[in-house]
């Protein structure tokens, strides 16, 4: 039996292998990555390598048991067949009769166009008759401390999410999360809504900035169609910035603002607040 996660080298990935690191043997760990070269520090530590891709279904042949189980780490091309692709690692779980097959997917309040190849994964793994977990991971705080230097360099924060609240959580944590349900027993055909344990606003975190740099930071809530063309002038594509507005017109309507618990009660530890994430990305 190995404990199966796809897309490795991701930046939740890495941190799901490390905390499994910590709690099985390496042999027991399956990294499914692309790139061999990226994984090549886990190969030395002992970590098994399958080398596929969630576009090219035949790669995905022999890398998974019967016994197995399977962590589905949803891919990062928003606006491809996201669906699709998680479909082949569904398929390929069905037919090597897995034990597990869990997915990150998103929260279950959260209407915006970015929950919709989540939802079409849920469908598809639970019409796969699979033993399954849903991990619902909320916003995680480096969506936000990793673009900090546009942030100091405007002296503003700028969305356009109005008073809206944020129950966001460290990716360590629902990495460690992961870690929990993939070397537990009881999760079985459960889903979790996961979430930091205190929701904060735009003001307030740009406030923190301000705290923590000495420096006059402000929270400039903008029209949605203005924040489209402040994301498509740094160079994100158009599509992709209506999907980042869309997800801040949820947050104004309070759909990432809920604190189940179910995150700090997997993980036994509090969520890391944001400030303790801001102080961490102005380190480095």
């Amino acid at each position: 039996m190995s404990i199966v996660v796809t897309g490795a080298t991701g930046n939740l990935g890495r941190f799901v292998i490390e905390g499994l690191l910590e709690k099985v043997p390496a042999e027991q760990i399956t990294a499914v990555v692309r790139s061999e070269e990226k994984a090549a520090g886990f190969a030395a530590r002992g970590v098994k390598l399958a080398i596929a891709d969630y576009n090219t279904p035949e790669t995905f042949d022999g890398i998974l048991s019967a016994g197995d189980k399977v962590l589905l780490i949803s891919g990062s091309e928003v606006g491809n067949d996201r669906v699709g692709q998680h479909k082949v690692v569904i398929e390929a779980a069905k037919a090597a009769g897995v034990a597990l097959l869990a997915y990150t997917s998103a929260p279950g309040t959260l209407k915006a166009a970015l929950a919709d190849d989540h939802r079409g994964t849920e469908e598809a793994l639970l019409a796969s008759g699979l033993p399954y977990v849903l991990l619902r991971n909320g916003w995680y705080n480096e969506n936000y401390t990793e673009n900090l230097a546009p942030v100091l360099e405007h002296g503003a924060v700028v969305q356009t999410a109005g008073e809206g609240r944020i129950a966001s959580a460290a990716r360590a944590d629902y990495a460690a999360a992961a870690v929990a349900v993939l070397t537990g027993e009881g999760h079985e055909n459960k889903t979790y809504e996961l979430s930091g344990d205190t929701a904060w606003g735009y003001a307030e975190y740009a406030a923190e900035i301000a705290r923590q740099t000495g420096k006059e930071i402000v929270y400039n809530s903008v029209p949605a169609d203005v924040y489209v063309g402040i994301l498509t002038g740094a160079g994100l594509p158009e599509p992709f910035a209506q999907i980042l507005a869309g997800v801040d017109a949820s947050i104004e309507k309070g759909e990432l603002a809920g604190t189940p618990g179910d995150l700090s009660r997997l993980t036994g530890r509090p969520t890391t607040p944001i400030a303790d994430s801001i102080a961490v990305a102005l380190k480095a």
